[in-house]
Formats: C-alpha cells, sequence, structure tokens
C-alpha cells in the first residue's frame, strides 16, 4: 500500500513538473512572438519614414528642377515712375530664376502702353489707369500697387503746404509769383512732364487742370524733373513718390504729407495706380506669366514698400 502511495505522489509531481514547464514554454514563445511583432512594425515605421522622406525629398527635387529649368526674357516697357518698384521686383526675380532675363525699357506710361499694344513687350507699365478707348482697344489693367505723386519745390524755397485748389491755379498761370503763396517774391517756374506721362495724366486728372497747364518745361522722365527742380530755387514740379530724393522738398497737401500710410489710407490725395498692361484674353509666355504671378503676390508687399509704393495685395 506503501509502495502504492509512494507510486501516486511521484507520478503527481511529474505531471506539476511538466505542467510547469509547459507554462514557461508557452511564456517564452509569446514574449518571443510579442517581440518579433515589435520588431516587425518598427521595421514597418522606419521603412514607411523613409519613403515619406523620400517621397519628400523628390519633390523638392522636382520642384527645385522646374523653378532652374524656368528661362526665357520677360520684356517691360512704361513708366519711368514704376522705375524703382519694377528694378527690384525684376532683380529679386531673377535672382529666383537664373536662367530668366527680366528688362525694363523707361519710355513712359504712354509707350509702354503702345509697346504692349503692338506685342512689343510682354507687359507694359502704366502709372495711371486705363482709358476707355484703350480698354476697348483689347488691354487689360491689373493695379499693382499705389503711389503718390509729390509735389515738389527747392529746399530754399520757405513754402512747405499748399491745397489743390492752389497747385491748380498755379500751373494754370492764375498765381504766378510765389509771394502771393507765402514765399519769396519770385515768379513761379512750372515744371512738369511730356504728353502721355502718366505722372502728368494723373497729375492733371486729380487738380483738374487736363490741356490747361502753363508749363516752363516739359520733361521726359521722373528724374529730369527731380533735377531740374534742384536746381532752380523758384521751381515747383510734380514727381512719383517713390522716386523723391533729399535734393528736393515734398510740400505738404492741405496739411497732410505724402507717405505710405497717408497713400494707403487715403488722406494724400495726390495718387495714382501703378498698372501692368497686358492683352485682354491673349496667353503671356511662361516666363512672363511666372513673373506676373509673382509680381502681384502678396509675399512680395515687402518689397514694393521698399521701393516707395503701397502694394495693393
Amino acid at each position: 500500500m506503501k509502495k502504492i502511495i509512494a507510486l501516486l505522489l511521484a507520478l503527481t509531481c511529474a505531471l506539476a513538473l511538466f505542467a510547469g514547464c509547459a507554462a514557461k514554454t508557452t511564456s517564452n514563445d509569446t514574449a518571443a512572438d510579442t517581440s518579433a511583432a515589435d520588431t516587425a512594425a518598427k521595421d514597418d515605421s522606419v521603412a514607411k519614414d523613409d519613403s515619406a522622406s523620400t517621397e519628400k525629398e523628390d519633390k523638392q527635387d522636382d520642384a527645385a528642377s522646374t523653378k532652374k529649368e524656368l528661362s526665357g526674357t520677360v520684356a517691360t516697357d512704361g513708366s519711368t515712375s514704376m522705375e524703382k518698384v519694377i528694378g527690384a521686383l525684376g532683380e529679386s526675380f531673377m535672382a529666383e530664376n537664373p536662367n530668366v532675363t527680366f528688362t525694363y525699357n523707361p519710355t513712359g506710361s504712354g509707350s509702354g502702353i503702345q509697346a504692349v499694344s503692338e506685342g512689343r513687350c510682354d507687359i507694359g507699365l502704366s502709372s495711371r489707369a486705363l482709358k476707355d478707348e484703350e480698354k476697348a482697344s483689347g488691354l487689360k489693367e491689373t493695379t499693382l500697387a499705389l503711389d503718390g505723386i509729390a509735389i515738389i519745390v527747392n529746399p530754399e524755397n520757405p513754402v512747405s503746404d499748399l491745397d489743390v485748389e492752389t497747385i491748380a491755379k498755379i500751373y494754370t498761370g492764375e498765381i504766378t509769383n510765389w509771394k502771393d503763396v507765402g514765399g519769396n517774391d519770385a515768379e513761379i517756374v512750372l515744371i512738369g512732364r511730356e504728353a502721355g506721362s502718366g505722372t502728368r495724366d494723373g497729375f492733371e486728372s486729380i487738380t483738374d487742370t487736363k490741356d490747361a497747364c502753363q508749363y516752363r518745361q516739359e520733361l521726359t522722365s521722373t528724374g529730369d524733373v527731380i533735377a531740374t527742380v534742384a536746381q532752380n530755387p523758384d521751381a515747383i514740379g510734380y514727381a512719383s513718390l517713390s522716386a523723391v530724393k533729399d535734393t528736393v522738398k515734398a510740400l505738404t497737401v492741405g496739411g497732410v504729407a505724402p507717405s505710405e500710410d497717408t497713400v494707403k489710407d487715403g488722406s494724400y490725395v495726390v495718387q495714382r495706380p501703378f498698372v501692368l498692361v497686358t492683352k485682354d484674353g491673349e496667353a503671356l509666355s511662361e516666363a512672363a506669366q511666372v513673373f506676373y504671378d509673382y509680381a502681384l503676390d502678396p509675399a512680395q508687399a515687402e518689397l514694393i514698400g521698399k521701393a516707395g509704393a503701397v502694394a495693393v495685395n
């Protein structure tokens, strides 16, 4: 009987030992399976990250390749008042697109409008809005920026402020001596721009003096007007605010100084648009279209501001 009991105890112990080993083996197998699964998941995640990274790099390479591949010429023609603005945009654009040649021909607004109409340039530049007949001929205007027209005198002139009505009387010959507006006893020398100039058109429209101004000299560029006024203590002229230098003095108009802020809020009334002129319904070349979009991008507002104008986008 004792032998039987001992045999049963031994059998029980053996079974218990076997069950323990089996459980341990199962646990080890489960742990191994979990570890293998984790490793596989990590490998899959790394593979996905590598794939995403590669895809991103490929896209960046494609974008860079596209930019490098952009080539050709962008020809602009027109307003001399837009020289600083269009020059800054053109320089920045070529820096980003080294295979594109950008050109600017400072001929005046009227000539620029005619040039784009005749197909001699890609984009015309005008410092005035298009006239109805110009639009009817198939041209389209897009306002790039706003610009104040500064009324300028020689720095030695004691006059510092004039209102629009007085400016009109001076330019039409109703007032001919500086003493009548608080200045020296000297004849007022009227300097203006040539017919067809966007600056002249804007000035005469705002002052309501179209075809009535008694100019002493009609000059062909903004720079010439500024230089002439700087050399003559009795001269008065008008020029793009973005081009005004410290060689002349810009008057306040109705007590408001010309500045980016006063042009933007409309309180400085002697202002006009800077316009890009294209043929309506006619596609630009690839390079010209990319530049056109670039110039109108709100991202260029700071660049346009540094050039002295007020971006509208």
